[in-house]
C-alpha cells in the first residue's frame, strides 16, 4: 500500500448528524455549525453499523500508520479536502526508572510539536470542506501554532489571539506560518471573548476549543490509536493534562464507538484529569460534586497549556472522569517541574510542563493508593519539551589553558 494511501484513496463516510452534548438536539451534517442552541458543544454521530461492515481492525493494520487511517470514523467526506502535514502515530514509551508499569504517549512527535495537531488538522479540514475562508481563535500557544500551520496548508486565513505572556517561541511560530497574531493583556478566555465579539462583523469562523464540532474528532484518534497499540485492550488508567479537555472528551467518545464496533469490550480506563494548583477549576468542581466548573480567578502556572480558567466542555470532562471511576487531580508547579527534570535525566524523555504534570499526578496517585504499581498506566505528554525554555547548565572550558582533567 502506498505511504499516502490514507490521504489519496476515496473511502466511504458514515456521518449521520450532529448532536447537542447537553440536550441531544439533532443538527444536520455537512453544514457549518458552532455551538448548539443551548450554547454547548456539538458531537458528531456516525452510522456505526455501517462502519462495522466497512472497516475491521485487520484492515486497519494494513494501512499506513497515520491519523487518517481511521477515515471511516472521521467527518471529512471528500478526499480532496484532507489537509495533512504528516500526522504520524505517536509512540508509547515506558518510563523504566519510575515505579510501576507506566507509559508515556509522546504527542510531541506530531506536526508543530504537539497534540494540538490532531484537533486542528480535523477542524481546518472541515472548515475547508464547508467553505470557511478565515478562522479565528484564542490560544495559549501550541493550538495557535497548529491552526496557523494547517490554515496555511489549506489556503485559509488565520487570526490568532494569545495572552501577552505566551512563550515567544509559540508566538513567532504562529506568525512564521502566516497567521496574524495578537498578544492580549489577559488570559485565554479573555482572548476568546475578543474572537466572540468580532467574528460576526469580521466574517471569521470561531475555531475556539469545543466551539466547533470537529476538534473532538481529531483528538479522539488518541483513543483509537492507544487501543490499537495495546492490542485492542485499553490501559487501566490514563492521566491527561486538562485545560479545555478536548482530548479527554474525544477519547471517551472513541471508547464508546469502538465498543459499538466490537473492537473492544466494556472495560474503560480510569480517567484522571490533571490540572495545576494555580488553575484547577475542574478539580474544584469534581471535589464539590458539581457538574459545571466556575471560572478560576487569578489563574497562574508555568504549564501554560492547562492555564484555562473556564472550559465550555466542563460537564463532559467531569462526566467522563466520574463514569470511569477516575478523579480530577491538581499538582504544584514545583512537582511538575521536578517531574520534567526527572524524566529527562533518568529516562531520556524530554517532556513539556503539562506532560510533567501528569507524571507528578501519577506519583501522587501511586503514593495515595489510587493506582497500584501492577496496573498499566498511560500518561499523555502533549508537546515536545524542546518548545519550552531550558536552563543552561553547561560549563565553559578554555582549550588554551591547562585542563584539570580531574574536574571533568
Amino acid at each position: 500500500m502506498r505511504h499516502d494511501a490514507n490521504l489519496t484513496t476515496d473511502r466511504p463516510t458514515f456521518v449521520t448528524h450532529l448532536e447537542c452534548s447537553m440536550t441531544g438536539e439533532r443538527y444536520e451534517a455537512d453544514q457549518l455549525h458552532g455551538l448548539s442552541r443551548a450554547g454547548r458543544p456539538l458531537l458528531v454521530r456516525y452510522d456505526l453499523e455501517g462502519v462495522k461492515a466497512a472497516l475491521t481492525p485487520e484492515a486497519l493494520a494494513q494501512r499506513p500508520a497515520d491519523l487518517w487511517r481511521y477515515r471511516e470514523l472521521l467527518p471529512v467526506r471528500q478526499t480532496t479536502n484532507i489537509v495533512s502535514l504528516g500526522e504520524t502515530a505517536t509512540p508509547i514509551v515506558p518510563l523504566e526508572k519510575e515505579t510501576g508499569n507506566v507509559w508515556v504517549k509522546d504527542e510531541g512527535r506530531l506536526p508543530t510539536g504537539s497534540f494540538k495537531a490532531r484537533g486542528l488538522v480535523m477542524a481546518v479540514a472541515m472548515a475547508k470542506e464547508l467553505g470557511v475562508t478565515t478562522i479565528a481563535m484564542p490560544t495559549n500557544g501550541n493550538a495557535g501554532a497548529a491552526a496557523a500551520a494547517y490554515a496555511a496548508r489549506a489556503g485559509i486565513e488565520a487570526v490568532i489571539f494569545c495572552p501577552a505572556d505566551t512563550p515567544d517561541i509559540n508566538v513567532r511560530e504562529i506568525a512564521a506560518q502566516g497567521a496574524r497574531v495578537y498578544r492580549v493583556n489577559g488570559l485565554i478566555d479573555d482572548c476568546g471573548k475578543i474572537v466572540g465579539q468580532s467574528k460576526d462583523t469580521r466574517g471569521w469562523f470561531d475555531l475556539s476549543t469545543l466551539k466547533e464540532p470537529y476538534r473532538i474528532e481529531g483528538k479522539k484518534t488518541m483513543g483509537l490509536e492507544l487501543a490499537e497499540q495495546f492490542g485492542w485492550e485499553l490501559p487501566d488508567a490514563i492521566f491527561y493534562p486538562t485545560g479545555g479537555g478536548t482530548g479527554l472528551i474525544g477519547m471517551w467518545k472513541a471508547f464508546d464507538e469502538m465498543e459499538a464496533l466490537g473492537w473492544i469490550g466494556a472495560k474503560r480506563p480510569r480517567m484522571y484529569a490533571v490540572q495545576a494548583e494555580g488553575c484547577a477549576p475542574i478539580v474544584r468542581a469534581f471535589e464539590a460534586g458539581e457538574r459545571h466548573a466556575t471560572r478560576w480567578e487569578d489563574a497562574h502556572t508555568v504549564a501554560a497549556g492547562i492555564r484555562v480558567p473556564q472550559a465550555v466542555g466542563d460537564f463532559l470532562i467531569l462526566d467522563a472522569v466520574r463514569a470511569s471511576g477516575g478523579k480530577a487531580l491538581a499538582v504544584s508547579d514545583a512537582a511538575l517541574v521536578k517531574a520534567v527534570d526527572d524524566a529527562a535525566r533518568k529516562d531520556g524523555l524530554l517532556m513539556c510542563p503539562e506532560g510533567g504534570a501528569t507524571l507528578a499526578a501519577y506519583r501522587d496517585a501511586l503514593a495515595g493508593g489510587l493506582v497500584d504499581a501492577e496496573e498499566r498506566v498511560v500518561l499523555f505528554n502533549c508537546a515536545t519539551g524542546l518548545k519550552y525554555p531550558l536552563s543552561d547548565q553547561s560549563k565553559y572550558l578554555d582549550r588554551h589553558q591547562p585542563i584539570d582533567w580531574g574536574e571533568l
